[in-house]
């Protein structure tokens, strides 16, 4: 059915599986709509010109799945045995993500960062800790800002404090996480249960996917600037280790006001950065086409972060990113995500690194 076709994945199809397909019988080329072997090949012949083969050592992402759900589609309507060919084009996608992903610009991978089927905050607590985690909430002084989650969650028997910027899944959902942009009610909470995990000898991990501190005039009048400062001093004087994450967005005093820590690590696709790229574009050429260059210039990847000695690790993800994974690795391998949250600070210092926004 689709050697008759004459659109390039399709024919790009039938080739890849011919070979595979000519061995096994005539039975599949009469199913095909030839008459034999021979006719099937004299048919691919005609159809498959030069620059069909070439396309072929060049095939897209999206021609591979095509052709694998093809493949699964024969395998269901007959008895013929299309494995040789699936494990031919499983072989083909993956080589073809690793040059996709492998050559992401910096403007790209800041898209991947947003990219809504990415993992959330939420998301990687509730898969490290399970039922253990404890959300708290509420800074005492204002209200309970939904943009910051907090609380204690356990892994091996070690109990955690996590806090970390959450978005939302849907247009209900971002509208009340408030599209993961914090008030100041939320970095004092968040800082209120920083000085809890303190007090009672408990590490703390902080999860950073925002695209900055909610910039709203009640935000400003309730001392947005004073609470990401105050977050930043004292994060730099709490007496247990602070292991921060970019998870995803980590823009501007929003990313920072919980990201100062003994340990800095990033995801191999998060950006990191003073301002957005598109915020950059807008106050140095005046529009927002210039992000590119923008992104470039800023030296925001994970790469660019670490060759800049301003965080300690890369944590990779699974090829293609973290998109339509509940967890950017699996969950045994938690611990390596965290790595030296067993030490202890000596005096009030150790918090470093921080400064990665810069």
């Amino acid at each position: 059915f689709f050697f008759k076709q004459t659109t390039a994945s399709e024919i790009l199809s039938g080739l890849v599986g011919s070979e595979m397909c000519i061995r096994d019988s005539d039975n599949f080329a009469k199913m095909m709509g030839a008459k034999d072997v021979q006719d099937l090949r004299s048919l691919i012949e005609k159809q498959i010109s030069s620059q069909y083969s070439q396309a072929l050592n060049s095939i897209t992402k999206k021609e591979i799945l095509d052709q694998i759900e093809k493949c699964k589609s024969i395998e269901n309507e007959s008895d013929v045995d299309i494995t040789k060919t699936y494990n031919l084009l499983q072989k083909k996608l993956v080589e073809a993500k690793k040059d996709i992903y492998g050559n992401l610009s910096a403007w790209q991978k800041v898209q991947l960062s947003r990219h809504p089927n990415r993992p959330y905050t939420l998301d990687y607590i509730n898969n490290i800790c399970g039922d253990s985690f404890l959300e708290l909430h509420g800074d005492r002084n204002v209200s309970d800002d939904k943009a910051m989650i907090g609380g204690l969650g356990k892994i091996d028997n070690q109990s955690f404090m996590f806090i970390g910027t959450q978005k939302g899944y849907n247009t209900k959902t971002r509208q009340y996480r408030n599209f993961g942009m914090a008030n100041p009610e939320g970095y004092r909470k968040a800082l209120r249960l920083m000085r809890q995990a303190e007090k009672f000898n408990i590490p703390i991990v902080t999860l950073i996917d925002t695209p900055g501190a909610f910039p709203g005039l009640e935000a400003e009048e309730r001392g947005q600037g004073e609470a990401i400062a105050r977050n930043i001093y004292e994060m730099m004087n709490i007496k247990v280790p602070i292991i921060c994450i970019v998870i995803g967005e980590g823009a501007s005093g929003g990313a920072l006001g919980i990201g100062v820590g003994d340990k800095i690590l990033m995801l191999e696709n998060t950006w990191y950065s003073v301002i957005s790229p598109e915020s950059c574009s807008s106050i140095l050429w005046r529009s927002w086409e210039h992000k590119e260059a923008a992104a470039d210039a800023l030296k925001l990847t994970a790469k660019d972060m670490l060759k800049n000695k301003l965080i300690d690790k890369i944590i990779d993800e699974p090829l293609g990113g973290c998109l339509l994974y509940t967890s950017p690795s699996p969950r045994d391998q938690r611990g390596s995500r965290l790595p030296g949250w067993g030490w202890k600070k000596k005096g009030g210092g150790g918090g470093g690194g921080g400064g990665g926004g810069g």
